[in-house]
């Protein structure tokens, strides 16, 4: 059983006005049976904390193109992308590049 996993997660970008304009978030994961990865995390991020049209944060089971993912201020293309597992304290970073003009 994975133990509970505390993160801080952020919205930049833009991407903040879909989740009530709150930039900052700490969390606290709950026990389940696996450990937690981004994937899962999207999908507790998407019940729990996005307040509206979600289509312009998700696309299936991942991140909408154009929108940035660091953890630990590093891209998470170079951790793993969906399969990257969430350490206690981690620092998880949605930026949005998609803007209006």
């Amino acid at each position: 059983m994975a133990a509970p996993v505390s993160l801080q997660v952020e919205f930049g970008g833009g991407a903040e006005l879909l989740f009530d304009g709150v930039k900052k978030h700490q969390v606290t994961l709950p026990c389940q049976p696996e450990p937690w990865d981004i994937r899962n995390l999207l999908k507790w991020i998407k019940q729990n904390l996005l307040k509206e049209r979600p289509e312009l944060f998700l696309q299936g089971e991942s991140v909408r193109p154009g929108i940035l993912v660091l953890i630990n201020e590093a891209d998470w293309e170079l951790m793993g992308e969906l399969d990257y597992k969430l350490q206690d304290q981690d620092n998880v970073l949605f930026i949005s590049t998609l803007h209006g003009g």
